[in-house]
């Protein structure tokens, strides 16, 4: 699973696909059983970053927030959420943590809890496995209250469908053994392997065919790993922003392909990508363009397009500086070699306090993601010790 490898890749620079978990192992499964509405269930979601979010009011009367996050092989809740809603465990030695492999490699240990109920609306999953981690860091950079991430495994016995355009995310029966519904316009229907518990699909790049994990958790367009493929850039690759992943940081190389993608019959011209040394995957960055439906009793995936073409995407825009969000201050994770930024008087740990005069609780993160694609330059005030700074910093496009 991806579970976020670097916050807010485009204006802040700090997680590409829900903070970087890949795969877990030694989760046991429990007995599970999924209710859903009749009618099924639509609930509004928000794209925060490429990310999906929904909410959600549970049966104790409070609403909470989610991630979903179809590159996950598991659910992650806050440790409010597993203490209030988890299965108490039974006497006795306490349950082993689960280890978990990071975008990068590395790997972590985290404890696990089985929730008594997960509710999206009107459908409820119970005896959900689900690992705790502390979400305050990303709920600061979101500007959003993260209550957990939803895991593909999740969703096995229903039809989920991540609508991107219409910003809703669907949940209905799943009924084994229907007929399969008729290829439509603008519609690809796709079968995907699940034997790894999240959606691996085939694609093409010019003439060579892979296989990329579809990652609702990434909010990348297309991170490639080049092994064994022969990609020409269009511009690029060149050195990104700083990755963040729970087991370490390192820099990103990304730029603009010369050749097209197809994902079944969708054309993508001249994809933005990330290079990666694990698996392949597309994110929200390139899955925003389509109304997706993940079913499990079949192994499918369909993609559907609200308009004729090929896919475009627009170049990246960036000021070369990362940074770690906080409501009082936001902290320089990094600089960008090459960049204008790389001349100016900024590095790694200086604090930024204000942004074009405004103190930095001002800035939301939709705020300040619209001002990275419309500003020329943007002026930034540091503090060092007791005395502020103004760095004017200009705006370039980092993949063109």
């Amino acid at each position: 699973m991806r579970f976020l490898a670097h916050i807010l890749r485009q204006p802040l620079g700090l997680l590409s696909s829900a903070l970087g978990l890949l795969f877990l192992a030694g989760c046991t499964s429990v007995p599970r059983r999924t209710q859903v509405e009749s009618g099924g269930t639509l609930l509004p979601a928000r794209l925060v970053s490429n990310f999906f979010v929904v909410e959600s009011r549970w049966d104790d009367g409070k609403t909470y927030r989610f991630l979903i996050d179809t590159g996950s092989t598991i659910s992650y809740v806050t440790p409010e959420l597993a203490r209030h809603f988890g299965v108490k465990p039974k006497k006795g030695p306490a349950p082993a943590k689960v280890p978990v492999r990071s975008a990068n490699g590395g790997q972590i240990e985290l404890d696990p809890v089985t929730l008594r109920r997960v509710m999206l609306g009107g459908t409820s999953f119970q005896n959900v496995a689900a690992v705790v981690f502390d979400f305050t860091d990303l709920s600061d950079h979101l500007d959003l209250h993260i209550d957990g991430i939803i895991g593909f495994p999740v969703f096995r016995e229903v039809l989920l469908t991540l609508d991107y355009p219409g910003a809703r995310l669907g949940l209905a029966p799943a009924v084994p053994g229907a007929p399969a519904p008729k290829a439509a316009l603008r519609t690809a229907t796709l079968a995907f392997n699940n034997e790894q518990h999240t959606p691996l699909i085939p694609v093409q790049l010019g003439t060579e065919s892979f296989i990329v994990l579809v990652d609702s958790g990434s909010d990348g367009s297309l991170s490639l790993n080049p092994a064994g493929l022969h990609p020409r850039f269009a511009a690029g690759p060149r050195a990104g922003t700083l990755i963040s992943s729970l087991s370490g940081d390192r820099p990103q190389l990304t730029g603009r392909l010369g050749q097209t993608l197809l994902i079944g019959p969708h054309v993508v011209t001249q994809p933005v990508v990330d290079l990666t040394d694990q698996l392949s995957s597309i994110g929200g960055e390139l899955l925003r363009h389509f109304k997706v439906t993940f079913d499990q009793s079949r192994n499918e995936v369909t993609l559907v397009r609200e308009s004729d073409g090929p896919v475009t995407m627009a170049p990246r825009r960036h000021p070369g500086l990362s940074f770690a969000r906080s409501p009082i201050y936001w902290r320089v994770l990094g600089v960008i070699p090459d960049t204008p930024a790389a001349r100016l008087p900024v590095q790694a740990g200086d604090l930024c306090v204000r942004i074009n005069g405004e103190m930095v609780d001002k800035w939301t993160f939709d705020r300040y993601a619209a001002l990275i694609k419309s500003a020329a330059k943007i002026t930034y005030t540091f503090l060092h010790g007791t005395k502020e700074e103004d760095v004017e910093v200009p705006v370039f496009e980092l993949v063109p």
